[in-house]
Protein backbone atom coordinates (compact mmCIF):
# COMPACT_ATOMS: atom_id res chain seq x y z
CA UNK A 1 0.00 0.00 0.00
CA UNK A 2 3.04 2.19 0.82
CA UNK A 3 4.05 2.49 -3.10
CA UNK A 4 0.24 3.37 -3.97
CA UNK A 5 0.84 6.82 -2.36
CA UNK A 6 3.39 8.06 -4.50
CA UNK A 7 7.11 9.62 -3.55
CA UNK A 8 5.55 12.19 -1.20
CA UNK A 9 4.87 9.87 1.02
CA UNK A 10 8.73 8.12 1.54
CA UNK A 11 9.63 10.59 4.41
CA UNK A 12 13.26 10.46 6.34
CA UNK A 13 12.15 8.26 8.28
CA UNK A 14 11.45 5.60 5.94
CA UNK A 15 15.30 5.96 4.44
CA UNK A 16 15.96 2.67 3.91
CA UNK A 17 12.57 1.38 2.70
CA UNK A 18 12.23 4.27 0.50
CA UNK A 19 15.64 3.52 -0.97
CA UNK A 20 14.41 -0.10 -1.77
CA UNK A 21 10.56 0.87 -2.98
CA UNK A 22 11.26 4.86 -4.35
CA UNK A 23 14.02 4.17 -6.93
CA UNK A 24 11.39 3.34 -10.20
CA UNK A 25 10.03 6.87 -9.16
CA UNK A 26 13.24 8.36 -9.12
CA UNK A 27 14.44 7.39 -12.27
CA UNK A 28 10.90 8.41 -13.85
CA UNK A 29 11.53 11.63 -12.58
CA UNK A 30 14.97 12.03 -13.79
CA UNK A 31 13.92 10.44 -17.50
CA UNK A 32 11.98 14.26 -18.31
CA UNK A 33 10.24 13.98 -21.39
CA UNK A 34 10.32 15.13 -24.67
CA UNK A 35 7.84 18.20 -24.07
CA UNK A 36 9.68 19.16 -21.01
CA UNK A 37 13.12 19.55 -22.51
CA UNK A 38 11.60 21.61 -25.32
CA UNK A 39 10.17 23.81 -22.51
CA UNK A 40 13.29 24.15 -21.26
CA UNK A 41 14.81 25.06 -24.71
CA UNK A 42 12.04 27.37 -25.62
CA UNK A 43 12.31 29.34 -22.36
CA UNK A 44 16.09 29.47 -22.25
CA UNK A 45 15.71 31.22 -25.85
CA UNK A 46 13.23 33.70 -24.91
CA UNK A 47 15.01 34.76 -21.09
CA UNK A 48 18.52 34.53 -23.15
CA UNK A 49 16.87 36.84 -26.31
CA UNK A 50 15.89 39.12 -23.15
CA UNK A 51 18.89 39.45 -21.28
CA UNK A 52 17.90 37.34 -18.47
CA UNK A 53 21.11 35.41 -18.57
CA UNK A 54 21.31 33.49 -15.16
CA UNK A 55 17.40 32.23 -15.88
CA UNK A 56 18.34 31.20 -19.28
CA UNK A 57 21.10 29.23 -17.72
CA UNK A 58 19.32 27.56 -15.31
CA UNK A 59 16.64 26.27 -18.20
CA UNK A 60 19.50 25.26 -19.91
CA UNK A 61 20.98 23.00 -16.82
CA UNK A 62 17.59 21.13 -16.64
CA UNK A 63 17.35 20.58 -20.30
CA UNK A 64 21.23 19.11 -20.18
CA UNK A 65 20.16 17.00 -17.03
CA UNK A 66 17.09 15.88 -19.12
CA UNK A 67 18.48 14.60 -22.01
CA UNK A 68 22.45 14.16 -21.45
CA UNK A 69 22.82 13.21 -25.43
CA UNK A 70 21.42 16.22 -27.04
CA UNK A 71 24.27 17.75 -28.53
CA UNK A 72 22.33 21.06 -29.11
CA UNK A 73 21.37 21.28 -25.33
CA UNK A 74 25.51 21.63 -24.87
CA UNK A 75 25.77 24.13 -28.20
CA UNK A 76 22.97 26.14 -26.33
CA UNK A 77 24.57 26.18 -22.77
CA UNK A 78 27.76 27.10 -24.35
CA UNK A 79 25.80 29.94 -25.91
CA UNK A 80 25.16 31.47 -22.19
CA UNK A 81 27.90 30.91 -20.50
CA UNK A 82 29.86 33.01 -23.82
CA UNK A 83 26.78 35.73 -23.14
CA UNK A 84 27.86 35.39 -19.25
CA UNK A 85 31.57 36.47 -20.01
CA UNK A 86 32.53 32.37 -19.06
CA UNK A 87 34.49 31.08 -22.05
CA UNK A 88 36.01 28.30 -20.01
CA UNK A 89 32.87 27.15 -18.79
CA UNK A 90 31.62 26.90 -22.46
CA UNK A 91 34.56 25.19 -23.95
CA UNK A 92 33.23 21.70 -22.22
CA UNK A 93 29.78 22.05 -23.67
CA UNK A 94 31.66 22.62 -27.00
CA UNK A 95 33.94 19.63 -26.97
CA UNK A 96 30.45 17.59 -25.68
CA UNK A 97 28.65 18.57 -28.60
CA UNK A 98 31.39 17.75 -31.19
CA UNK A 99 31.47 14.77 -29.29
CA UNK A 100 28.20 13.94 -29.84
CA UNK A 101 28.05 15.08 -33.31
CA UNK A 102 31.48 15.32 -35.14
CA UNK A 103 30.02 16.64 -37.87
CA UNK A 104 28.51 19.90 -36.17
CA UNK A 105 30.34 22.81 -37.49
CA UNK A 106 28.75 25.62 -35.54
CA UNK A 107 30.35 24.27 -32.44
CA UNK A 108 33.99 23.51 -33.94
CA UNK A 109 34.04 27.25 -35.44
CA UNK A 110 33.07 28.17 -31.78
CA UNK A 111 35.56 26.08 -30.19
CA UNK A 112 38.06 27.49 -32.01
CA UNK A 113 37.49 30.95 -31.65
CA UNK A 114 37.70 30.44 -28.45
CA UNK A 115 41.15 28.31 -28.29
CA UNK A 116 42.16 31.34 -30.32
CA UNK A 117 41.71 33.96 -27.92
CA UNK A 118 42.70 31.93 -25.43
CA UNK A 119 46.20 32.24 -27.54
CA UNK A 120 45.97 27.93 -27.84
CA UNK A 121 47.11 28.22 -31.99
CA UNK A 122 47.94 24.42 -32.32
CA UNK A 123 44.23 23.40 -31.21
CA UNK A 124 42.84 26.62 -32.93
CA UNK A 125 44.16 25.65 -35.90
CA UNK A 126 42.95 22.02 -35.68
CA UNK A 127 39.56 23.45 -35.14
CA UNK A 128 39.86 25.56 -38.15
CA UNK A 129 40.96 23.09 -40.76
CA UNK A 130 38.22 20.51 -39.41
CA UNK A 131 35.76 22.88 -40.43
CA UNK A 132 38.13 23.36 -43.72
CA UNK A 133 37.76 19.81 -44.48
CA UNK A 134 34.06 19.30 -44.57
CA UNK A 135 33.06 22.81 -45.61
CA UNK A 136 36.21 24.39 -47.90
CA UNK A 137 34.64 27.59 -48.48
CA UNK A 138 33.87 28.62 -45.38
CA UNK A 139 34.96 32.25 -45.02
CA UNK A 140 35.16 32.93 -41.37
CA UNK A 141 37.26 29.16 -40.96
CA UNK A 142 39.49 30.32 -43.29
CA UNK A 143 40.14 34.01 -41.71
CA UNK A 144 40.59 32.27 -38.51
CA UNK A 145 42.81 29.92 -39.59
CA UNK A 146 45.02 33.17 -40.87
CA UNK A 147 44.70 34.94 -37.26
CA UNK A 148 46.04 31.71 -36.02
CA UNK A 149 48.83 31.50 -38.20
CA UNK A 150 49.17 35.22 -37.51
CA UNK A 151 49.27 34.75 -33.55
CA UNK A 152 51.56 32.05 -33.55
CA UNK A 153 54.61 34.57 -35.82
CA UNK A 154 53.67 37.13 -32.79
CA UNK A 155 54.19 34.67 -30.18
CA UNK A 156 57.56 33.62 -31.47
CA UNK A 157 59.09 37.18 -31.94
CA UNK A 158 57.60 38.69 -28.47
CA UNK A 159 59.31 35.54 -27.45
CA UNK A 160 62.71 36.21 -28.87
CA UNK A 161 62.59 40.34 -28.20
CA UNK A 162 62.07 39.60 -24.52
CA UNK A 163 65.30 37.34 -24.77
CA UNK A 164 67.06 39.80 -26.10
CA UNK A 165 66.10 42.15 -23.47
CA UNK A 166 64.34 45.01 -26.35
CA UNK A 167 61.10 45.43 -23.72
CA UNK A 168 59.93 48.29 -25.63
CA UNK A 169 59.62 46.03 -28.87
CA UNK A 170 58.32 43.35 -26.72
CA UNK A 171 55.39 45.49 -25.82
CA UNK A 172 54.33 46.19 -29.36
CA UNK A 173 54.25 42.95 -30.06
CA UNK A 174 52.14 42.10 -27.57
CA UNK A 175 49.67 44.53 -28.22
CA UNK A 176 48.78 42.64 -31.30
CA UNK A 177 49.00 39.47 -29.89
CA UNK A 178 46.72 39.98 -27.01
CA UNK A 179 44.24 42.03 -29.50
CA UNK A 180 44.06 38.72 -31.06
CA UNK A 181 44.17 36.58 -27.85
CA UNK A 182 42.65 38.79 -25.16
CA UNK A 183 42.14 35.41 -23.00
CA UNK A 184 45.60 34.54 -22.91
CA UNK A 185 47.21 34.92 -19.35
CA UNK A 186 50.72 33.93 -20.61
CA UNK A 187 51.10 37.33 -23.27
CA UNK A 188 49.57 39.42 -20.44
CA UNK A 189 51.94 38.13 -18.03
CA UNK A 190 54.80 38.70 -20.17
CA UNK A 191 53.73 42.25 -21.01
CA UNK A 192 53.37 42.58 -17.10
CA UNK A 193 57.06 41.78 -16.86
CA UNK A 194 58.15 43.94 -19.76
CA UNK A 195 56.69 47.28 -17.54
CA UNK A 196 58.42 46.00 -14.33
CA UNK A 197 61.39 45.96 -16.32
CA UNK A 198 60.62 49.65 -17.74
CA UNK A 199 59.36 50.99 -14.81
CA UNK A 200 56.16 51.37 -15.14
CA UNK A 201 54.10 49.63 -12.80
CA UNK A 202 50.90 50.59 -12.82
CA UNK A 203 50.76 49.42 -16.14
CA UNK A 204 52.19 46.16 -15.02
CA UNK A 205 49.20 45.78 -12.27
CA UNK A 206 46.29 46.58 -15.27
CA UNK A 207 48.13 43.55 -17.03
CA UNK A 208 48.41 41.13 -14.58
CA UNK A 209 44.62 42.11 -12.58
CA UNK A 210 43.03 39.88 -15.78
CA UNK A 211 45.09 36.89 -15.37
CA UNK A 212 43.95 36.06 -11.88
CA UNK A 213 40.71 35.22 -13.80
CA UNK A 214 42.38 33.97 -16.59
CA UNK A 215 44.49 31.20 -15.09
CA UNK A 216 43.30 29.05 -12.07
CA UNK A 217 45.13 29.24 -9.02
CA UNK A 218 46.98 32.27 -10.23
CA UNK A 219 48.75 32.34 -6.86
CA UNK A 220 51.94 33.85 -8.69
CA UNK A 221 49.93 36.81 -9.97
CA UNK A 222 48.01 37.83 -7.30
CA UNK A 223 51.79 37.90 -5.24
CA UNK A 224 53.23 40.08 -8.21
CA UNK A 225 50.15 42.14 -7.69
CA UNK A 226 50.67 42.52 -3.73
CA UNK A 227 54.66 43.53 -4.74
CA UNK A 228 53.52 45.93 -6.58
CA UNK A 229 50.78 47.93 -4.89
CA UNK A 230 53.05 47.76 -1.96
CA UNK A 231 56.08 49.68 -2.96
CA UNK A 232 52.87 51.81 -4.68
CA UNK A 233 52.32 52.93 -1.37
CA UNK A 234 48.69 50.82 -1.82
CA UNK A 235 48.83 48.46 1.25
CA UNK A 236 45.20 48.15 1.53
CA UNK A 237 45.18 46.84 -2.31
CA UNK A 238 48.48 44.52 -1.35
CA UNK A 239 46.77 42.73 1.49
CA UNK A 240 43.67 42.06 -0.65
CA UNK A 241 45.82 40.33 -3.54
CA UNK A 242 48.23 38.69 -0.38
CA UNK A 243 45.43 37.74 0.94
CA UNK A 244 43.64 35.48 -2.33
CA UNK A 245 46.90 34.05 -2.83
CA UNK A 246 46.24 32.74 0.73
CA UNK A 247 42.61 31.50 0.28
CA UNK A 248 44.14 29.57 -2.72
CA UNK A 249 46.65 28.19 -0.36
CA UNK A 250 47.61 28.79 2.98
CA UNK A 251 50.53 27.20 3.31
CA UNK A 252 52.60 29.54 0.27
CA UNK A 253 55.47 30.58 2.13
CA UNK A 254 55.81 33.84 0.03
CA UNK A 255 52.24 34.84 0.02
CA UNK A 256 52.22 34.69 3.62
CA UNK A 257 55.60 36.45 4.34
CA UNK A 258 54.45 39.33 2.40
CA UNK A 259 51.15 39.13 3.99
CA UNK A 260 53.03 39.19 8.00
CA UNK A 261 55.18 42.27 6.64
CA UNK A 262 52.10 44.38 4.56
CA UNK A 263 49.53 43.45 7.32
CA UNK A 264 52.11 44.98 10.24
CA UNK A 265 52.34 47.99 8.13
CA UNK A 266 48.75 48.62 7.32
CA UNK A 267 47.81 48.18 10.56
CA UNK A 268 50.50 50.85 11.88
CA UNK A 269 49.54 53.55 9.06
CA UNK A 270 45.93 52.97 9.91
CA UNK A 271 46.24 53.40 13.33
CA UNK A 272 48.88 56.79 12.94
CA UNK A 273 45.80 57.80 10.99
CA UNK A 274 43.06 57.38 13.69
CA UNK A 275 45.32 58.92 16.21
CA UNK A 276 45.26 61.68 13.83
CA UNK A 277 41.47 61.94 13.87
CA UNK A 278 41.33 61.77 17.46
CA UNK A 279 43.79 65.13 17.80
CA UNK A 280 46.37 62.58 19.48
CA UNK A 281 49.13 63.83 17.28
CA UNK A 282 52.59 62.87 19.86
CA UNK A 283 51.04 59.34 19.58
CA UNK A 284 50.10 59.43 15.68
CA UNK A 285 54.16 60.64 15.50
CA UNK A 286 55.27 57.76 17.36
CA UNK A 287 53.27 55.73 15.12
CA UNK A 288 54.45 57.02 11.87
CA UNK A 289 57.94 56.83 13.11
CA UNK A 290 57.34 52.93 14.43
CA UNK A 291 56.12 52.44 10.44
CA UNK A 292 59.44 53.61 9.05
CA UNK A 293 61.14 50.73 10.94
CA UNK A 294 59.02 48.41 9.69
CA UNK A 295 59.11 49.35 6.11
CA UNK A 296 62.46 51.77 5.85
CA UNK A 297 63.58 50.20 2.16
CA UNK A 298 60.32 51.41 0.35
CA UNK A 299 60.56 55.26 -0.25
CA UNK A 300 56.93 56.04 -0.25
CA UNK A 301 56.17 54.90 3.22
CA UNK A 302 59.15 57.18 4.15
CA UNK A 303 57.93 60.25 2.58
CA UNK A 304 54.91 59.28 3.76
CA UNK A 305 55.89 59.35 7.57
CA UNK A 306 58.04 62.42 7.14
CA UNK A 307 54.53 64.12 5.65
CA UNK A 308 52.28 63.12 8.37
CA UNK A 309 54.78 64.07 11.05
CA UNK A 310 54.99 67.53 9.55
CA UNK A 311 51.48 67.96 9.71
CA UNK A 312 51.14 66.90 13.25
CA UNK A 313 54.19 69.11 14.66
CA UNK A 314 52.80 72.00 13.16
CA UNK A 315 48.77 70.90 15.06
CA UNK A 316 51.40 70.68 17.82
CA UNK A 317 52.31 73.72 17.05
CA UNK A 318 56.46 72.97 17.87
CA UNK A 319 57.49 75.46 15.08
CA UNK A 320 60.91 74.90 14.94
CA UNK A 321 60.59 71.02 14.19
CA UNK A 322 57.88 71.72 12.28
CA UNK A 323 59.74 74.16 9.80
CA UNK A 324 62.54 71.03 9.92
CA UNK A 325 60.46 68.50 9.29
CA UNK A 326 58.46 69.77 6.46
CA UNK A 327 61.28 71.06 4.47
CA UNK A 328 62.20 67.48 4.08
CA UNK A 329 59.40 66.25 3.22
CA UNK A 330 59.17 69.11 0.34
CA UNK A 331 62.36 68.22 -0.62
CA UNK A 332 61.53 64.31 -0.37
CA UNK A 333 58.10 65.37 -2.80
CA UNK A 334 57.82 68.73 -3.94
CA UNK A 335 54.84 68.54 -5.87
CA UNK A 336 52.88 68.03 -2.94
CA UNK A 337 50.40 70.97 -2.18
CA UNK A 338 49.64 68.89 1.35
CA UNK A 339 53.57 69.63 2.62
CA UNK A 340 53.35 73.09 1.22
CA UNK A 341 50.55 73.84 3.13
CA UNK A 342 51.62 72.42 6.17
CA UNK A 343 54.93 74.27 6.21
CA UNK A 344 53.18 77.76 5.60
CA UNK A 345 51.15 77.22 8.66
CA UNK A 346 54.48 76.77 9.94
CA UNK A 347 55.59 79.79 8.76
CA UNK A 348 52.33 81.78 9.67
CA UNK A 349 53.17 80.33 12.86
CA UNK A 350 56.56 81.22 13.22
CA UNK A 351 55.41 85.00 12.01
CA UNK A 352 57.10 84.51 8.63
CA UNK A 353 54.42 85.53 6.35
CA UNK A 354 56.13 85.97 3.34
CA UNK A 355 57.32 82.44 3.18
CA UNK A 356 53.67 81.17 3.83
CA UNK A 357 52.55 83.28 0.95
CA UNK A 358 55.03 82.21 -1.19
CA UNK A 359 54.49 78.42 0.09
CA UNK A 360 50.63 78.80 -0.21
CA UNK A 361 50.54 80.39 -4.04
CA UNK A 362 53.30 77.12 -4.92
CA UNK A 363 50.70 74.54 -3.42
CA UNK A 364 47.76 76.64 -5.37
CA UNK A 365 49.93 75.53 -9.15
CA UNK A 366 49.47 72.03 -7.82
CA UNK A 367 46.33 71.94 -6.51
CA UNK A 368 44.19 74.63 -8.31
CA UNK A 369 40.74 72.94 -7.27
CA UNK A 370 41.56 72.73 -3.11
CA UNK A 371 39.39 75.56 -1.50
CA UNK A 372 41.52 74.71 1.88
CA UNK A 373 44.79 76.25 0.02
CA UNK A 374 42.88 79.01 -1.21
CA UNK A 375 41.76 80.10 1.90
CA UNK A 376 44.70 79.31 3.73
CA UNK A 377 46.50 82.04 0.74
CA UNK A 378 43.63 84.60 1.16
CA UNK A 379 44.46 84.50 5.14
CA UNK A 380 48.31 84.47 4.79
CA UNK A 381 48.27 87.40 2.59
CA UNK A 382 45.96 89.06 4.99
CA UNK A 383 48.22 88.21 7.90
CA UNK A 384 51.26 90.08 5.91
CA UNK A 385 49.42 93.04 5.19
CA UNK A 386 48.35 93.41 8.81
CA UNK A 387 51.75 92.87 10.08
CA UNK A 388 52.99 95.82 7.92
CA UNK A 389 50.98 97.81 9.85
CA UNK A 390 50.62 96.40 13.43
CA UNK A 391 51.37 92.82 14.85
CA UNK A 392 50.28 92.28 18.06
CA UNK A 393 52.32 89.07 18.93
CA UNK A 394 55.72 90.82 17.64
CA UNK A 395 54.65 94.16 19.31
CA UNK A 396 54.75 92.09 22.49
CA UNK A 397 57.72 90.02 21.43
CA UNK A 398 55.72 86.59 22.11
CA UNK A 399 55.00 83.73 19.50
CA UNK A 400 51.88 83.08 18.17
CA UNK A 401 51.50 80.08 19.91
CA UNK A 402 51.81 82.01 23.59
CA UNK A 403 49.30 81.14 26.13
CA UNK A 404 47.50 83.81 27.60
CA UNK A 405 49.79 83.90 31.02
CA UNK A 406 52.55 84.22 28.63
CA UNK A 407 51.13 87.24 27.06
CA UNK A 408 50.04 88.96 30.42
CA UNK A 409 53.56 88.44 31.61
CA UNK A 410 55.32 90.20 28.13
CA UNK A 411 52.90 92.62 28.54
CA UNK A 412 53.35 93.80 32.03
CA UNK A 413 57.10 94.25 31.35
CA UNK A 414 56.68 96.31 28.13
CA UNK A 415 53.66 98.19 29.71
CA UNK A 416 56.72 98.99 32.81
CA UNK A 417 59.18 99.81 30.20
CA UNK A 418 56.93 102.25 28.38
CA UNK A 419 54.54 103.92 30.71
CA UNK A 420 54.53 107.59 29.72
CA UNK A 421 55.06 108.79 33.69
CA UNK A 422 58.61 107.51 33.15
CA UNK A 423 59.41 110.12 30.15
CA UNK A 424 60.13 113.90 30.79
CA UNK A 425 60.55 115.59 27.75
CA UNK A 426 57.51 115.83 25.81
CA UNK A 427 59.05 114.17 22.38
CA UNK A 428 59.55 111.09 24.22
CA UNK A 429 56.52 111.10 26.50
CA UNK A 430 54.52 111.17 23.24
CA UNK A 431 55.95 108.81 21.41
CA UNK A 432 56.05 106.80 24.99
CA UNK A 433 52.34 107.26 25.14
CA UNK A 434 52.34 105.65 21.31
CA UNK A 435 54.04 102.68 22.51
CA UNK A 436 52.39 101.97 25.56
CA UNK A 437 48.68 102.23 23.40
CA UNK A 438 50.34 99.88 20.83
CA UNK A 439 51.36 97.34 23.44
CA UNK A 440 47.42 97.87 25.61
CA UNK A 441 45.86 97.01 22.37
CA UNK A 442 47.97 94.15 21.67
CA UNK A 443 47.33 92.78 25.37
CA UNK A 444 43.62 93.74 24.53
CA UNK A 445 43.26 91.44 21.37
CA UNK A 446 45.31 88.46 22.21
CA UNK A 447 44.16 87.84 25.41
CA UNK A 448 40.84 87.93 24.14
CA UNK A 449 39.84 84.90 22.66
CA UNK A 450 37.04 86.18 20.05
CA UNK A 451 39.44 89.33 18.84
CA UNK A 452 42.97 86.58 18.68
CA UNK A 453 40.83 84.35 16.85
CA UNK A 454 39.70 87.40 13.86
CA UNK A 455 43.51 88.10 14.28
CA UNK A 456 44.85 85.00 13.39
CA UNK A 457 42.36 84.74 10.99
CA UNK A 458 44.08 87.88 9.27
CA UNK A 459 41.60 90.41 10.26
CA UNK A 460 42.88 93.07 12.61
CA UNK A 461 39.74 93.48 14.88
CA UNK A 462 41.23 97.26 16.28
CA UNK A 463 41.59 98.35 12.82
CA UNK A 464 39.08 101.40 12.07
CA UNK A 465 38.87 100.43 8.77
CA UNK A 466 37.41 97.08 9.65
CA UNK A 467 34.31 98.99 11.76
CA UNK A 468 31.24 99.89 10.89
CA UNK A 469 29.47 102.79 12.45
CA UNK A 470 30.48 104.63 15.38
CA UNK A 471 33.63 106.97 16.03
CA UNK A 472 36.53 105.77 17.95
CA UNK A 473 38.92 106.49 21.04
CA UNK A 474 42.37 107.99 21.15
CA UNK A 475 44.09 108.56 18.43
CA UNK A 476 42.23 106.46 15.67
CA UNK A 477 42.22 103.21 18.09
CA UNK A 478 38.06 102.28 17.60
CA UNK A 479 34.82 102.42 20.44
CA UNK A 480 35.71 101.87 24.00
CA UNK A 481 39.51 101.14 23.70
CA UNK A 482 41.55 103.64 25.03
CA UNK A 483 43.89 102.95 27.92
CA UNK A 484 43.90 107.35 29.02
CA UNK A 485 40.76 107.22 29.08
CA UNK A 486 38.17 110.09 27.71
CA UNK A 487 40.34 113.21 28.77
CA UNK A 488 41.67 113.28 32.62
CA UNK A 489 45.00 112.06 33.07
CA UNK A 490 46.31 108.41 32.82
CA UNK A 491 46.20 106.35 35.82
CA UNK A 492 48.26 103.04 35.02
CA UNK A 493 47.38 99.64 37.13
CA UNK A 494 48.33 96.56 36.59
CA UNK A 495 45.49 93.99 35.68
CA UNK A 496 45.71 90.39 37.31
CA UNK A 497 43.79 88.53 35.27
Amino acid sequence: SFGQRGPLLCLSRFVPFYLLLCVPVVAGVLGATHAEIEHHLEMGRKLLAAGQLAEALSHYHSAVDGDSKNYLTFYKRAAVFLAMGRSKSALPDLSRAIQLKPDFLAARLQRGNILLKQGLTQEARDDFQAVLQRSPDHEEAREQLVRATELEELQEEAHATYHRGDYSTTVNVLERVIEISPWDPESRELRADCYIRMGDPRKAIQDLTPTTRLRNDNRAAFLKLGRLHYDLGEHHESLSHVRECLRLDQDDKECFSLYKQVKKLSKQLDSAEELIQEERYQDAIDKYESATKTEPSVQFYTNLATERICFCLVKLKRVVEAIDTCSEAHQRDPHNANILRDRAEAYILNQDYEKAVEDYQEAREFNSDSIEIKEGLERAQKLLKISRKRDYYKILGVSRVANKQEIIKAYRKLAQQWHPDNFQVESEKKEAEKKFIEIASAKEVLTNPELREKFDAGEDPLDPENQQGGGGGHQGWPFHFDPFGSGGSFHFKFEHN
